[in-house]
């Protein structure tokens, strides 16, 4: 068993002799989700790296810190081809619902595809609260799960060929747009995602390049900091409170077991 596949196990809590198959994927993104944070601390430092294997090993494994999509999909890419499945990055663009549009920075929503018996699905640990938590099929059926409804209609746009669309438990009384992706365009390799990471971290329109936030999902909701806020929901209930000075680094610290100092 390589390095890797060793401590993204271990990272997520699943035992290095499970075999992985399609069938329990849904357990993988599950237990990814609640286990590493979706996070821009690294964009808000100003001390961003290039995306490599290594990297992504010390940052999300070793160091136990979380990511953003270019850095959350990339490494479970990495472990799905590990174990064997047959995977690829794609890049899409996300739709922003207060403003009714699409994001002007391009295609730098980071996802993966998955080819199991002649069927496409896509897999995302890296959309922030918004994950499917299961694959879905690129066939337009609706895949249920902790966290929501979730499909995928096939339409032509500018921004590619497919549309990911969620309604989120306790949170979307209809369908929205996700993002727009193409299930045609492959990313050649990791140093793509090295060019979305300086897009994110130098757009004037990048929401993550402007205010620290740590957001994942638990068993029961989700958790999300910000250095103004801390909002949680359990079971449909939404609890947010006000914080400022050291409380950031502390709930940091104690909720996502990230170190500020």
């Amino acid at each position: 068993m390589s390095e890797l596949n060793a401590l993204f196990r271990k990272r997520i809590g699943l035992p290095e002799n499970d075999p992985l198959t399609y069938k329990n994927l849904d357990e993988v993104l599950e237990k990814t989700a609640i286990s590493i944070p979706f996070e821009n601390l690294s964009i808000i430092q100003k001390n961003a790296a290039d995306i490599s294997e290594d990297h992504l090993m010390i940052k999300i494994l070793r160091q136990n810190q979380g990511g953003l999509c270019y850095e959350l999909n990339p490494i479970l890419y990495l472990f799905l081809k590990e174990n064997g499945f047959d995977v690829d990055l794609t890049n899409g663009v996300v739709y922003q619902k207060d403003k009714k549009a699409y994001q002007k920075m391009g295609r730098t929503h980071v996802a993966i595809l998955l080819r199991q018996d002649e069927k496409t699905y896509l897999l995302d640990t890296g959309f922030g609260g918004n994950l499917p938590l299961k694959p879905v099929p690129l066939t337009g059926e609706i895949i249920r799960s902790g966290n929501g409804e979730f499909r995928i209609k096939k339409e032509i746009t500018e921004h590619g060929d497919h549309i990911l669309e969620c309604k989120l438990k306790h949170k979307d009384p209809d369908w929205r747009i996700g993002y727009a992706f193409d299930s045609r365009v492959r990313l050649a390799d990791l140093s793509a995602c090295t060019f979305i990471q300086q897009i994110i971290a130098e757009h004037p329109d990048s929401p993550f390049n402007k205010t620290p936030l740590i957001t994942k999902l638990t068993e029961t909701g989700s958790l999300t900091l910000t250095n103004k806020s801390f909002t949680q929901w359990e079971n449909g209930s939404m609890t947010k409170e006000d914080i400022e000075g050291e409380k950031f680094p502390e709930l940091a610290k104690k909720l996502f077991s990230i170190s500020l100092s």
